[in-house]
């Protein structure tokens, strides 16, 4: 990918043309080659983008206009279809790129497995990295049918590089008993249910710390998003979603990069599920970036 010109395809609402006076690179990640029910998020990227067009400019819960933040919507990364470690690779070293040019990372899945290079990339850069998660499901197997590759192990792979204290997880809803077992054993904070209470908790113990924040669609309860691969009943609402990001952005944590995964526009006839994520994305923008 290059960053020497915009993209020529459709960009998110206000997007800057200019890679070298953005602050934010806005990329997508459009990888769904591992997932274990229903594919399709690997066009989620695109849809948030074609949707951001009805989203008004100016967040009202945050008092900040898009134009007030440069940001530079670097299109989807080319991905070779089917091949999850070379797509792996490639995301890992496009987000390496950006990092050197001290960008702040804001990536769109595709399933949540593209979210493993982006956290080596991270790590590169930020040995004291923490993560927030922001999920229906642990993530945490070793494998999924003996395929270490797969879109229910992202999370299992960040506890084992930055160690499983630096990992929060909060709306875990769904997830094998022997993940949450592993996750008591080792010391790894994750948060049943609920994401906001808990979330306003741990921050101040994160204050100063360079952090990256991954969300999942899916904690949504799939009554605010239908248009995900696994939909899994008893999920926080929008409303508890928007106020957790911005308990993040209001908070002294250092976030340091972020992305939103598993919208699959294939299930979201509506497309509540593609406008509630770029909404997120928009309130992600303001508010991550000071």
């Amino acid at each position: 990918m290059r960053f020497d010109e915009a993209y020529s395809g459709n960009v998110f609402i206000k997007s800057h043309p200019n890679f070298e006076e953005s602050r934010v690179v806005l990329y997508g990640m459009p990888m769904d080659w591992t997932v274990s029910y229903r594919p399709g998020s690997r066009f989620g990227p695109t849809r948030i983008r074609e949707v951001s067009i009805g989203l008004e400019e100016y967040s009202a819960y945050l008092d900040r206009e898009l134009e007030e933040v440069k940001y530079f919507d670097a299109g989807d990364i080319p991905l070779p279809f089917g091949n999850a470690q070379k797509s792996l690779d490639e995301i890992e070293s496009f987000v390496d790129k950006v990092l050197a040019k001290e960008k702040f990372p804001l990536g769109m899945g595709g399933e949540h497995l593209v979210s493993w290079p982006v956290f080596k990339s991270m790590y590169k850069k930020y040995p004291d990295l923490a993560i927030i998660h922001i999920d229906a499901h642990a993530d945490l197997r070793t494998d999924y049918e003996g395929e270490p590759l797969s879109h229910s192990t992202p999370i299992r792979k960040a506890a084992e590089l930055i160690g499983p204290s630096n990992v929060y997880s909060f709306g875990i809803r769904s997830g094998m008993k022997e993940e949450f077992q592993w996750a008591k054993e080792v010391g790894m904070h994750i948060s049943k249910f609920d994401v906001h209470k808990p979330l306003m908790e741990i921050l101040p113990t994160l204050s100063g710390r360079p952090v990256y924040v991954t969300i999942d669609i899916d904690v949504l309860d799939p009554a605010h998003a239908p248009g995900t691969g696994t939909v899994d009943a008893g999920g926080i609402t929008s409303r508890e979603l928007l106020a957790s990001i911005h308990e993040i952005a209001r908070s002294n944590v250092n976030v340091v990069g972020a992305d939103l995964v598993e919208v699959a526009p294939i299930y979201d006839v509506s497309e509540q599920t593609a406008n509630t994520a770029s909404k997120l994305i928009r309130e992600m923008i303001l508010g991550f970036i000071k």
